[in-house]
This record gives structure tokens, sequence and C-alpha cells, in this order.
């Protein structure tokens, strides 16, 4: 799976979106269900966490990705946090104050739908949003200059470094949909019913700025593209193989984690399971 890991500069207009992988559905199954006892380990040998950041343009797929990917988890082993517009108490903090809240525990899953990259994606296709963070030194918007970005991307490397180094295991999909594919899709919104309170006329109003935000989004994958915390553009077109290169990116790279194992009982216990055994079958 290392075709879809970023790791020299790409350019999204030459990226695929449209691969099917007609055993994707059943393949899937497999390996959330092994992702979910991996999971289990993990919780045991509490030494890392993962971070899963999911990336895209409106209706790329994540919810349903997230729904159909970690479904066979303990829910107390998983927990999903989609970050939207700050809210008072958040813009009195700094933009990553409230990212650092919600970070998974040891031996967690976390998964953020929509992630920190809003703060270089939303708010460099509307820069007038800064405003609202009432730092010192940005006044008016032309004061967010590339300067202002340059340290943007340079603090958000430096968050994704220092939780890398303490134990976060860090996955970044971006989830790559074509335009077309995204109209066919706000179009089934509109026609069935049922769907009809996701659509918003604002989808509309940002699906005029798409080559805006694929230019952020390309600018984003280039910078911060790390191996401690690298990116992966994902075809999304079809939604069924999309979920199932996620969940097999993950697990694959996991298994690397050779460490990663239940605790051994220490000696004493161990050379008494006998005794304790026949404890519990005595009462």
């Amino acid at each position: 799976m290392d075709e879809f890991k970023v790791t020299s500069p790409i350019t999204l207009k030459n990226t695929e979106t449209k691969l099917v992988i007609k055993t994707a559905k059943k393949e899937l199954k497999a390996f959330r269900k092994q992702l979910g006892d991996l999971q289990n380990t993990m919780y045991a040998h509490n030494k890392y966490a993962v971070l899963v950041c999911l990336q895209g343009m409106d209706t790329s797929g994540k919810d349903s990705l997230v729904r159909e990917v970690f479904k066979d988890f303990n829910v107390r082993g998983v927990e999903v946090h989609s970050f939207k517009v700050p809210t008072e108490q958040e813009l009195s903090h700094d933009y990553l104050w409230r990212h650092y809240l919600v970070l998974p525990e040891r031996g967690k899953f976390g998964i953020f739908n929509r992630t920190h990259y809003e703060n270089v994606l939303v708010t460099r296709v509307h820069p007038e949003y800064i405003l609202n963070e009432n730092i010192p030194t940005v006044n008016t918007v032309d004061d967010i200059n590339d300067a202002f970005w340059d340290r943007r991307f340079q603090q958000i490397n430096s968050f994704e470094k220092h939780i890398a180094e303490n134990g976060t295991l860090i996955f970044k999909f971006f989830l790559n949909l074509s335009k077309e594919e995204q109209k066919h899709r706000l179009l089934r919104r509109l026609n069935k019913q049922e769907k009809q309170w996701k659509f918003s006329p604002g989808d509309l109003k940002e699906r005029k700025l798409w080559d805006d935000y694929q230019n952020c989004y390309e600018d984003a994958i280039n910078r911060t593209s790390k191996p401690h915390a690298p990116w992966y553009i994902i075809p999304a077109d079809d939604k069924s193989t999309a979920r199932y290169l996620v969940a097999k990116i993950i697990y694959d790279t996991l298994l690397t984690y050779t460490d990663i194992k239940e605790p051994e009982l220490e000696d004493d216990v161990k050379e008494n399971l006998a005794l304790y055994k026949r404890q519990l079958r005595s009462e």
C-alpha cells in the first residue's frame, strides 16, 4: 500500500480518484475484525495511541468510512471527534488547543473526522475567518500573508512531531474525490428524502471554490507528509474501495510494530494458574 503514501511532492490533478477493487467489501470485513482485535492487544500493551485523521471535500465519504471501518471495535477503544466552526470558548485559546484536548489515550484509537488541517484549509480559502481568533499580530486580512501560513504549517508539524515522539501513531488520509463524483453525490442527497437533511445551499457555494480547495490541500499535504505522520491519498470515488484501503493501511502498518503484544504474566502468577483454576472450580 506504499503507492498511496506521500513520500515526495505530489500534484493532486495527477492522482487517482477512480480505483475499484471488486473484493473490497469482502476483504474489509476481515480487516476490521482484525483491527478490533489488535486494538484490544494495544489496550493491554498500553504504550501506543493511534490517531486517524480524515480529510476530504464534502461528500468524500468520511462519516460512512468511520462507520464501516471501525464497527467491530470495542466502543470503549475508539473515539470520534469532528471539528467544525470553533466555539466561543475554543476561540479564546490557540487554534490547536481543542485538538490537544481530545487526543487518544494510550491503547486507544482517536479519529479526527475533519482535523487540525481545517486551520490551513477552510481558513486559507476564507482568510477572514482567522480574524475571529484574535491573534495579536493579525488585525486585518492583509496581515495573513505567506509568512503567516509558513508559521502555521511549522506549528502543525511541531504538534504532530511532539505527539509522535510520545507514543501516538499518526495516519492521515485524504479521501481524493473527483468533482464529477461530488456532483452525483450531492444530487443523490437532494433526490433522497432521508438524505436531504445533509444538504445545505452552502455546499454549492463551497463547490464553486473547488480549485482553491484543491490547491490548499495539495500544498498542505506536500508540506506536512513526514515519516512520523505520513499522508495517504486514497481514491474515494468508490466508497468500498476507499474503506478497504484505509483499513488495510492501518492494519498492515500496525503489524510492523512487533513490540505490540499482551504483557506477560508475572512468574509467580503463571506458576499458580492451575491452583487458581482449582480454587474457582471448587466453589
